[in-house]
């Protein structure tokens, strides 16, 4: 909450390490912890992920750079956008398909390498952000990068398990970030106690103390729902996946709606430089999209649900058992069912 406080960019520069970190220190080898792990947590390397892809986005295990595998190196060739750090990193973990059988499931297509800075790894463009600003974010292009063998991190072809397990503190550290908004939400608690108009402290209106109200009750939610995910993570949680998509899709909009409301009650001068509201809401719509979109995490939520509520192993009350007529024929009806009813297969 202390750093989203301070804009998003320096949220970034605390999530990077988050997610780098915990592929190596999760995945990676001895050798690997020591060489860039360790370095990389005492500040004297600087590291980025390489996930987005040009004509990939949300579209993670459709990723076309390749790494070809020749003896004791990989060869590395594609592209990635949107990479913090693209600027400035010292090595970078780059997502890139490794497995070229065409029928080969999307979990066991792709792999998760380090690359060091270096020859064939080139800063093509540097990205003017709206807000966000900071973070040297950037397209990287590979073009026939050697990658020693022995940076891969995992198994091969086995990113997609990486991806999942850094996905959880990237997106628990995203929506913890953007509790910052508190920052915001106490400015104008302050502005509008001393801002008058009409004869009176323009709090004493309920179109601005209302909006506070609002905005104060959000952030609680959020913040209780953040405490949560991270509560499941630390305990293994079988469906923290869920829960952490949860709080990463409900802190962030609440987010974006109390900045929006912050600078309201500020009105014109919110929108200036004088106070730092307007880089506030220029971070926060960030959060809505990177780390997976909104509609990602919907995606997510419902999948992990569907599958936790119709699994054989749920053991929670079903509710239809309460029916004052559990054993009506108007439920819905099953093939089997309609078979037993036409004595034939329907359809």
């Amino acid at each position: 909450e202390e750093i989203g406080c301070l804009g998003m960019a320096l949220g970034c520069a605390f999530v990077m390490p988050s997610i780098v970190g915990e592929a190596l220190n999760v995945f990676g080898t001895e050798e690997q912890k020591q060489r860039y792990l360790k370095p990389y947590i005492e500040g004297k390397l600087v590291a980025a992920e390489a996930l987005t892809e040009p004509r990939g986005g949300s579209d993670f295990f459709g990723a076309m750079t390749r790494a070809e595998l020749k003896g004791d190196h990989f060869v590395l060739n594609g592209m990635k956008r949107f990479v913090v750090g693209a600027e400035g990193a010292d090595f970078f973990l780059v997502y890139c398909r490794t497995n070229f059988d065409e029928n080969a499931h999307k979990y066991q297509k792709l792999s998760l390498l380090i690359v060091d800075r270096g020859p064939g790894v080139e800063t093509e463009y540097l990205y003017g952000l709206m807000g966000c600003r900071g973070g040297g974010t950037g397209r990287l292009v590979f073009r026939d990068v050697k990658v020693p063998k022995e940076n891969l991190v995992g198994e091969l072809h086995g990113g997609a398990l990486c991806f999942h397990q850094m996905m959880i503190p990237e997106r628990l550290t995203s929506a913890a970030g953007c509790l910052g908004t508190w920052g915001s939400l106490d400015l104008a608690v302050r502005y509008s106690a001393k801002r008058r108009a009409f004869g009176k402290e323009i709090r004493r209106y309920q179109g601005v103390s209302f909006k506070v109200a609002d905005s104060i009750t959000k952030l609680d939610a959020a913040r209780g729902l953040c405490l949560m995910a991270a509560r499941a993570v630390d305990e293994r949680y079988p469906n923290q996946r869920r829960i952490v998509s949860e709080a990463k899709r409900f802190a962030t909009e609440a987010a974006w709606e109390i900045v929006n409301d912050a600078m309201q009650v500020m009105g014109g001068i919110g929108y200036t430089d004088v106070y730092p509201i307007e880089r506030a809401l220029r971070d926060t719509r960030l959060g809505m999209i990177w780390t997976g979109t909104s509609e990602v995490m919907n995606l997510m939520i419902q999948h992990e649900y569907y599958n936790e509520v119709l699994s054989p192993e749920y053991g929670r009350r079903q509710m239809e058992d309460d029916a004052m007529n559990p054993d009506s024929s108007e439920r819905c009806l099953t093939d089997e069912d309609m078979e037993n009813v036409f004595g034939r297969k329907l359809g």
